[in-house]
């Protein structure tokens, strides 16, 4: 079975990344579209400096920043609060942020109750 073309607004990757900012813009969501329309913050304009200039090893705790067709296939490793999380660019990934991809809470794992959390506890040894 042959893998089905990604396509964003019924635009293939290849128009996509030969589209203007403005023009991807227009097929964004009002938010993005809005981010985009204001201009990029200096942090983002290094972010798209770095990605432009094919280095490796990008960390960034620009989380707010929009994912453009032009960082598909590169991995940036994302700011989570304590380490940076690689994450890998990909097709279906374009209009979203980059925290989206890199979540900052974790599950929370509780073990066993402690002395004095029920009344059946209060009657246990305390050793």
């Amino acid at each position: 079975m042959a893998k089905k073309e990604f396509t964003f607004k019924r635009k293939t990757i290849d128009e996509l990344k030969n589209m203007s900012l403005n023009e991807l813009a227009q097929l964004l969501t009002s938010r993005q579209r809005r981010t985009v329309k204001r201009g990029f913050t200096e942090q983002q304009k290094i972010l798209l400096k770095k990605l432009r200039a094919n280095e490796k090893n990008i960390e960034t705790h620009c989380r707010d920043m929009i994912i453009l067709p032009e960082m598909v296939g590169k991995t940036i490793k994302i700011h989570q609060g304590k380490e940076f999380m690689p994450v890998i660019i990909e097709e279906g990934m374009i209009g979203h942020y980059l925290g989206e991809f890199a979540m900052t809470r974790k599950k929370v794992a509780h073990s066993a109750p402690g002395i004095g959390a029920t009344r059946s506890s209060a009657s246990l040894s305390v050793k």
